[in-house]
């Protein structure tokens, strides 16, 4: 049986590790890093995650605010709020809640903030120094990742990985970080040809595709570390991720449950992301 990779106890010490830095920084600096979410409307998904991550930051101690928009809200009012957040100097974090409405355009929306403050690590320059390996912000849901498998004491140098996903908010960006550590690197997608036969060949496995239970445990190699990304519902309503997880465990060195997987670890290292914007623009 597999090894159960505790995404609620890494977490619960990356949320630690941040309170006390965040103690540190406001004597060092005299105020406290804030964090700035936008929502626009009451998407049901949008509203549990603004819901969580507003009561993680006030634990550890973060300031900042949401700032909750009506879902008639038009593009220009939603861009010049993010303008305003951009040109204070008590802001360090903006992140916008995804999906907004549909008249306003997700690209402009990430356009406009400023890279030095983009905790969703979405923006183009962003994006440019990940994969030129220069140092800047990275989205949340992948450094979980790395994280939970630094803590797993998983070898990348030289593993063969495979990321089953191409968005920009998880699987790309989580390629490039695996390339960082010397991992080679297969970034494969629903459409992949064999999909089944790629993913056997990996010595780590992220799933990142958004279909319930896609993989099963015939698709994993004997000893691989498996991590779920996934956030869906099975035919019985229950959470799950892309991964078959009773058949996956049977196979797999070590593997992320959902929830309680990669879940946690999103939260934790937008917290973290804050601090470290806020410590960047203080260096400056």
């Amino acid at each position: 049986m597999a090894q159960l990779i505790d995404g609620k106890v890494i977490a619960a010490r990356v949320r630690s590790d941040v309170a006390a830095r965040l103690a540190r920084f406001k004597v060092e600096h005299g105020r406290t890093p804030e964090l700035h979410v936008v929502l626009v409307g009451e998407d049901p998904g949008s509203l549990v995650y603004v819901g969580s991550k507003e009561k993680a930051a006030a634990e550890v101690g973060m300031g900042g605010r949401v700032h909750r928009l009506p879902a008639s809200t038009s593009e220009r009012t939603l861009l010049d709020l993010v303008e305003e957040l951009n040109r204070s100097a008590a802001v360090d974090g903006i992140l916008v809640q995804f999906p907004v409405p549909q008249q306003i355009r997700q690209t402009e929306v990430i356009r406009s903030i400023d890279p030095q403050k983009d905790v969703d690590g979405l923006h183009a320059q962003s994006v440019g120094a990940l994969w030129s390996g220069q140092r800047g912000l990275v989205p949340c849901t992948p450094r979980g990742c790395m994280r939970l498998l630094k803590e797993a004491g998983v070898t990348l140098t030289g593993a063969r990985a495979v990321v089953v996903g191409r968005s920009n908010l998880v699987g790309k960006p989580i390629a490039g970080l695996l390339l960082q550590q010397d991992a080679t690197v297969t970034l494969a997608h629903s459409k992949t040809r064999d999909l089944a036969e790629v993913c056997r060949g990996a010595d780590v496995l992220v799933a990142a595709v958004g279909r319930a239970k896609m993989i099963s445990g015939s698709w994993i190699k004997p000893g691989a570390v498996v991590i779920d990304v996934g956030m869906n519902r099975d035919e019985h309503g229950k959470l799950c991720g892309d991964v078959d997880f009773a058949s996956a465990a049977e196979v797999a060195s070590a593997i992320t449950p959902v929830p309680g997987g990669v879940g946690p670890m999103t939260i934790a290292m937008l917290l973290e992301n804050t601090l470290l914007a806020a410590e960047a623009r203080s260096a400056r």
